[in-house]
């Protein structure tokens, strides 16, 4: 650790039986310099944890926006990332522009969509609603190997901005004439 320079060195020694980890060793310092508590942060020495963090600033230029939508991602006291975190068994920590996630490739796959999704204006009890019944419909020895397409609900798409745009011009026609 060199704080004059600002940099920190990871190094093995001739006792080092794990190559890879110096790579994990590597995520351990980019969580614990994240905020995330050193407890969590040690788990990821396991073998099947990987993290990954993800810049959230860049899905919104409208500061106002990016805010909103990441209030909806954490939700209520963290109610929303608390759910997601049990559905997926992740952890998540969102921090100021970053979204910091741990576990599993499964879990960590599903997080990165639904955070996507929610930066790009889709509500993530979306994705719950979704991942619940899969893993309701998974128990099931009968529907495992069925479709499950008509079990799970559709995302409708409603956009009411070029509606009320389409409204609006055709108004200013009617005044025209």
């Amino acid at each position: 650790l060199d704080l004059s320079f600002g940099f920190i060195l990871v190094s093995t020694t001739k006792f080092t039986n794990d190559p890879f980890s110096i790579i994990k060793g590597r995520d351990f310092l980019k969580l614990i310099s994240r905020g995330v508590p050193v407890e969590q942060a040690a788990k990821i020495f396991e073998d099947e944890i990987i993290c990954e963090i993800l810049k959230i600033s860049h899905f919104s230029k409208n500061k106002n926006i990016f805010l909103k939508r990441r209030r909806r991602l954490i939700g209520n006291n963290g109610s929303t990332v608390r759910a997601i975190e049990m559905i997926t068994k992740t952890f998540i920590l969102v921090q100021g522009n970053t979204v910091s996630i741990m576990g599993n490739h499964s879990g960590l796959k599903q997080v990165r969509k639904i955070v996507q999704d929610c930066m790009n204006n889709i509500h993530p009890i979306f994705h719950i609603k979704n991942l619940i019944i899969k893993q309701e419909l998974s128990k099931d020895k009968f529907l495992k190997k069925e479709n499950w397409d008509q079990y799970l609900p559709l995302l409708k798409k409603k956009n009411f901005n070029q509606i009320g745009l389409r409204d609006a011009s055709e108004k200013k026609k009617k005044k025209k004439k």
